[in-house]
């Protein structure tokens, strides 16, 4: 196996055992997931509700147990256009390919326990794609405005990093053209940033600070500030335990949602250039404090709760494309690919396929433009009439 294939397997596994564990504990405080599983939840755990079919009759999600959610099924539907266009993607291909599969294409939904479309199981943020480029006939590239500004767009842009290997400039440039199509402000320059991210960890000679600056510098207003602020409280080393409240504090400043994330403020999720989504920052947090385990990095996105889901995805991403394969834990590899019907090595081989077609044709293009601009240079240039 080349070290790319490894790679693309760790960041998509990790970023599906990421988002089936932390699904348990989404929009609970750190003080409730303690009391709800008398202590730290160290693994693969049930619902926070057990009557998961009736209490909330708008959404009847078996959360936990193994279980993916709308994270992982977008994650996969945008390998599947990856693979059926093999090239960098824009906002045209959202439209034209990934929101036909979101609409059409059947598929086992573990929270449903049922095969269905994944329309029926996504965010309302995630309707909006539908709604705005196939009923409403939006230019692709300007739909996500007016959209909700959340991480809905962020939480599945791990294989756009994959898809750049190396290159997060290139992976930021292509995310925020695809973004466009789902969300504005700083949800969509969290998408970027994520994206860089993983193609920063997928460098051979990657390391968690490299991610990190990666992340920080291409950033912008309210993302960058909270980042930066989120990983100067971060303290390497130190227990992922501890570090829930102090990264809590740290991104509070930014995040628009409030103390209570189940009712959010009546200003929360519009757009700024002072605010930041809460989960990216968290996860480059955890990554930071767990010096790039994808074991902690989870684990304390789990236990943070909140948008905990998102959280770990994008930690888990990041981690697992810094450490291959063998840094997602085998165990939750096995019951999260066998709760959810999935499995979780073929996607991450077929983006280091499509990976290795894309770098052939990016090389193919700086070839063709290098003889150009050598041609333009070595031309002399004619001579004006009448001199």
């Amino acid at each position: 196996m080349s070290a790319l294939e490894d790679k693309a397997i760790g960041a998509l596994a990790g970023a599906a055992v990421g988002d089936a564990i932390g699904g348990a504990t989404e929009g609970r405080s750190a003080a409730e997931i303690l009391e709800r599983y008398d202590g730290y939840v160290e693994g693969i755990v049930d619902y926070f509700m057990p009557d998961w079919r009736t209490a909330k009759p708008m959404s009847p999600y078996h959360k936990g147990d193994g279980h993916v959610t709308d994270d992982t099924l977008m994650t996969n539907l945008l390998v599947a256009v990856y693979a059926k266009n093999r090239r960098h993607l824009t906002a045209f291909d959202m439209a034209d390919d990934l929101v036909p599969l979101m609409m059409n294409q059947v598929t086992w939904i573990p929270e449903l326990e049922r095969e269905t479309v994944p329309l029926l199981r996504v965010f309302l943020a995630e309707k909006w794609l539908v709604t705005r480029l196939h009923y409403g006939h939006v230019d692709p590239r300007e739909a996500g405005v007016g959209n909700v500004v959340n991480c809905g767009a962020a939480m599945y842009m791990a294989p756009v990093g994959i898809a750049n290997a190396g290159d997060p400039q290139g992976a930021y440039a292509e995310a925020i053209d695809m973004t466009g199509a789902h969300q504005s402000s700083y949800g969509r320059e969290a998408a970027a940033v994520f994206a860089a991210a993983v193609a920063a960890a997928m460098a051979p000679d990657a390391t968690v600070d490299a991610v990190l600056t990666a992340a920080s510098s291409l950033a912008h207003d309210g993302t960058r500030d909270a980042i930066d602020a989120v990983l100067a409280a971060a303290v390497p080393g130190a227990d992922w335990r501890e570090a829930i409240p102090v990264l809590r504090a740290a991104v509070t400043p930014f995040d628009s949602v409030g103390e209570v994330y189940r009712q959010p403020a009546q200003d929360s999720r519009r757009p700024s250039r002072l605010r930041s989504i809460e989960e990216l920052p968290v996860a480059l947090g955890f990554l930071r404090v767990t010096q790039g385990d994808v074991r902690g990095s989870v684990l304390g996105a789990t236990n943070y709760g909140r948008d905990s889901d998102s959280i770990a995805t994008m930690g888990g991403a990041i981690a697992g494309a810094l450490g291959g394969e063998s840094a997602v834990p085998a165990e939750w590899v096995e019951r999260v690919g066998t709760a959810s019907r999935l499995d979780l090595r073929s996607g991450g081989l077929t983006m280091a396929a499509v990976t290795q077609e894309i770098f052939a044709a990016d090389e193919a293009a700086f070839i063709r433009r290098r003889r150009s601009v050598e041609s333009l240079l070595s031309t002399p240039m004619p001579a004006t009439r009448g001199a």
